[in-house]
């Protein structure tokens, strides 16, 4: 899965990539699922998951997204 940083604006820093690599440790173990890599450029995160059959892409693609926009600070 890619998400990019809306426009495509470059704001993923170090602190922002620590953020997000703690939040699907937490993630993998609140679902049933685990985030192999994670790579993050600039303005764009690449996600590497596994998950059992039932839970659908779009399920996991809610979960990250919501979960990391409340960890992130503003």
């Amino acid at each position: 899965m890619v998400f990019p940083v809306k426009y495509r604006k470059t704001l993923l820093d170090e602190e922002m990539v620590q953020i997000i690599t703690e939040t699907a440790r937490e993630i993998s173990k609140r679902y049933d699922m685990e985030f192999e890599r994670i790579g993050c450029d600039g303005n764009h995160i690449h996600l590497l998951c596994t998950a059992h059959p039932k839970i659908a892409p779009g399920q996991i693609g809610r979960a990250f997204k919501s979960i990391t926009a409340r960890n992130i600070p503003a």
